[in-house]
C-alpha cells in the first residue's frame, strides 16, 4: 500500500498547488503562466541539484529517456497555467484532473494493465462528466458568467477559450502519465525520472526567464510573486511523491491521485469565493463519483 500513501500525499499538494497558481494568476497579466514557469522551474531544479549532491545515481542520459515525459507533462503545466487566467479554478480542475482517465484507457488499451469491468465505467463516467462541463461553460449565457465572475471578483474571457486550456492539459497529461508508466516499467526508475524530470523544467524556467526578463523587459517583483513561489514549492513535493505512486500501480494510482481535484474546488470556494450553479456542482460531483470508484477498486 505505499503506493496509496505516496498517491495520498500527491493529492494534498497538488490541490494546494492549484490554489496558490490561481491566486498567482492574473488575467491582466500576459506573462503570468512564464513567471509560474520560472518559479516552479527554479524550485524543482535546486531540488533536483540536491538529490544529485546527496549521492541519488543520476546520469545526463537518464534526462533524454525521459525526456517524452518530462515535455508532455510541462505542456500540459504551461496550458494549464494560461487557463486559470481564464477559468475559474472550480471549473479548470476537475477537467484537468480527469487525464488519469486518458492514462487509464491507454494503459488498459495498450499496455495490457488490468481494469476490472466497474473501472472501465467509472473511466467512462468521468469523461462524460468533461463533456458536459464543457457544454455547459459553451452554453451558460454572459450575464450568468459575468455574475458568478462578480462574486469573485474577477472578469475572465470568452468561454471558448476558458474551456480549451483545462481539455487540452487533460489530454496531454494523460499522454504523459501514459508515457510514464511505459519509462517507469523497462527504461528508467523512478528517482531518476523524477531528477530528468526536474531538470527539464529548470531548462524551460531559463528559457523563460531569456524570453520574458531579456526580451520582453519584464520586471519581476519577488515580493509580488509569493503566490507562484508556494505553488512551486508544493509542486515539487507533488511531483516527488507522484512518481513514486505511478511507478508502483499506475492504471489505478492515476485517477487516484487525480481526486486532488476535489480539494482544489473545496479551497477555491472557501479561498477564492468562486461560486457556481447546481448544475456545475451535479457534474463535478458524476467525475468524483468516478475517480472515487478508481481510487477503491
Amino acid at each position: 500500500m505505499t503506493w496509496f500513501i505516496f498517491s495520498l500525499l500527491s493529492i494534498l499538494f497538488w490541490s494546494g498547488s492549484d490554489l496558490f497558481s490561481k491566486i498567482g494568476s492574473k488575467p491582466d497579466d500576459t506573462y503570468s503562466h512564464w513567471k509560474m514557469v520560472m518559479a516552479v522551474g527554479l524550485v524543482m531544479g535546486l531540488h533536483g541539484i540536491y538529490m544529485v549532491a546527496t549521492g541519488t545515481p543520476f546520469h545526463l542520459g537518464d534526462i533524454i529517456t525521459y525526456l517524452p515525459a518530462s515535455l508532455l507533462y510541462i505542456l500540459a503545466m504551461v496550458l494549464g497555467y494560461v487557463g486559470l487566467r481564464y477559468i475559474e479554478l472550480s471549473v479548470s480542475s476537475p477537467i484537468c484532473n480527469s487525464s488519469g482517465a486518458v492514462a487509464a484507457l491507454l494503459c488498459f488499451v495498450f499496455l495490457k494493465q488490468a481494469m476490472t469491468g466497474l473501472q472501465l465505467a467509472a473511466v467512462l463516467l468521468i469523461c462524460l462528466a468533461v463533456l458536459l462541463l464543457s457544454l455547459l461553460e459553451k452554453r451558460q449565457d454572459d450575464a450568468a458568467r459575468q455574475l458568478r465572475q462578480q462574486v469573485a471578483n474577477v472578469k475572465y474571457q470568452k468561454s471558448f477559450i476558458a474551456i480549451l486550456f483545462p481539455i487540452l492539459y487533460c489530454l496531454i497529461d494523460g499522454l504523459g502519465t501514459f508515457a510514464d508508466a511505459m519509462l517507469l516499467d523497462v527504461a528508467i526508475a523512478e528517482e531518476q525520472a523524477n531528477i530528468a524530470y526536474e531538470f527539464t523544467f529548470l531548462f524551460m524556467a531559463i528559457c523563460a526567464f531569456v524570453y520574458v526578463v531579456i526580451i520582453k523587459k519584464q520586471k519581476i517583483r519577488l515580493w509580488d510573486e509569493k503566490p507562484k513561489m508556494a505553488a512551486a514549492l508544493v509542486e515539487t513535493a507533488g511531483q516527488f511523491t507522484y512518481i513514486f505512486a505511478i511507478g508502483a500501480n499506475a492504471v489505478v494510482a492515476a485517477p487516484l491521485i487525480s481526486s486532488y481535484c476535489v480539494f482544489s474546488v473545496l479551497w477555491s470556494r472557501l479561498f477564492l469565493k468562486e461560486k457556481l450553479n447546481w448544475k456545475y456542482y451535479a457534474v463535478i460531483g458524476l467525475a468524483v463519483i468516478g475517480i472515487a470508484i478508481l481510487g477503491m477498486e
